[in-house]
């Protein structure tokens, strides 16, 4: 079913307001919510923890080698797509468990399929990492 059906169907009251004025408070706002989230996921997931430790040792490891712009391109969209899919898990965990607090296969399945995405990312992340900081890395050690 669309968006729109659904909003149709079920007479929501308080639709998005689409004229609504561009407001810095309103921007402040939303990045205290953002950071919130961050704050959140790292309280309560621990494989952000993971993600944390491997995000500062990677990037130690693109000082220590000295790599150029565009390696680091290559560094930062590998970290940066490991942590989006880490929040979108952690957020999809959490609209689950509300949706379903006891155990539903299909709810299952959906936080395994979330899941496998954030391992896709990060081996995806970790074959950029060996290819971007592997051989300088290997330079260092045989020097």
């Amino acid at each position: 079913m669309k968006t729109t059906e659904w909003l149709d169907q079920n007479q929501v009251d308080d639709p998005v307001d689409m004229n609504k004025v561009f407001s810095i408070k309103d921007r402040i706002r939303s990045f205290r919510f953002a950071m919130h989230g961050l704050r959140m996921m790292l309280q309560s997931q621990h494989n952000a923890w993971l993600h944390a430790t491997a995000t500062v040792l990677v990037i130690t490891g693109g000082i220590v080698c000295h790599i150029n712009h565009d390696d680091w391109c290559w560094i930062v969209l590998a970290v940066i797509s490991v942590w989006t899919a880490e929040a979108l898990n952690t957020a999809l965990e959490f609209i689950a468990d509300v949706a379903s607090p006891e155990f539903h296969p299909l709810v299952k399945s959906a936080k395994d399929v979330a899941a496998a995405a954030v391992m896709l990312s990060a081996l995806g992340a970790l074959i950029i990492g060996l290819l971007v900081l592997g051989p300088p890395l290997w330079q260092l050690i045989r020097s």
